[in-house]
């Protein structure tokens, strides 16, 4: 049987870090520190919930970052 593939790593950064931030600063900035994927969605959208490795989330409300997790 093969083995399972090991994910490459993603950035070491502190999701809370991105609340409070305007909509496109947060976006500048996971881009800058790596992140292959970023998300911006409005309160109460429905998302799949599949871990994307690579991916940080943004919950946007009025261009501010509400809430940020990661995959």
């Amino acid at each position: 049987m093969a083995s399972l593939p090991t994910p490459p790593a993603q950035p070491d950064d502190d999701a809370d870090a991105y609340v409070g931030l305007a909509a496109d600063t947060a976006e500048r900035q996971a881009r800058s520190r790596g992140w292959d994927t970023v998300r911006a969605v409005p309160p109460g959208a429905f998302l799949t919930m599949e871990f994307r490795h690579g991916r940080i989330n943004f919950q946007v409300e009025d261009d501010t970052v509400m809430r940020c997790w990661v995959g």
